[in-house]
């Protein structure tokens, strides 16, 4: 299986935030927000893997600032490390502000998604091809968050190395 690289599972997503989108104080749901994210952690996955994917579990998931109603939301996502059957995948959630134009860091996230054969079983992704000293930091951060996933499930296993071809 040939290694792919980061930018091959790069996803964006934009949208307005709609007045449906918000609760009374009219600033938009976190719910509204996770599903965005889901959406766009699935993209990455599935550019990575070319086949099925799930969500298995979100790591991380930080709100920094309100989104407002008439804002453009837009949700980045990439993989960051990938396993023998699973991938993290980075999220950066930004908003641009109608009013000014400024566009703000507002979120993060970091989802798990697990590739799936045809029985629904985890099947085998590619191996991850880092370019960049970013590809290989956010790797390594990933591989980090990764350890301490498993040493809080009771599981131990040797740190994977990145592969690259």
């Amino acid at each position: 299986m040939d290694a792919k690289p980061v930018s091959a599972s790069r996803s964006i997503i934009s949208v307005v935030a709609l007045p449906r989108d918000s609760n009374h104080y009219g600033t938009v749901y976190g719910g509204t927000l996770m599903g965005l994210v889901d959406q766009a952690s699935y993209a990455a996955a599935i550019r990575h893997a070319r086949q099925v994917v799930v969500t298995v579990g979100v790591d991380h998931l930080t709100f920094l600032r309100p989104i407002r109603i008439g804002d453009v939301i837009t949700v980045k996502a990439s993989v960051n490390y990938v396993g023998r059957t699973s991938m993290e995948i980075g999220v950066r959630i930004e908003t641009e502000r109608l009013d000014t134009g400024l566009v703000e860091h507002v979120g993060s996230a970091y989802l798990t998604m697990v590739a799936l054969d045809a029985a629904g079983k985890p099947t085998p992704v590619p191996p991850l091809k880092l370019d960049t000293d970013e590809d290989r930091r956010r790797f390594h951060e990933a591989q980090d968050r990764r350890r301490t996933q498993l040493t809080r499930a009771g599981r131990v296993v040797a740190p994977a190395e990145p592969r690259e071809d």
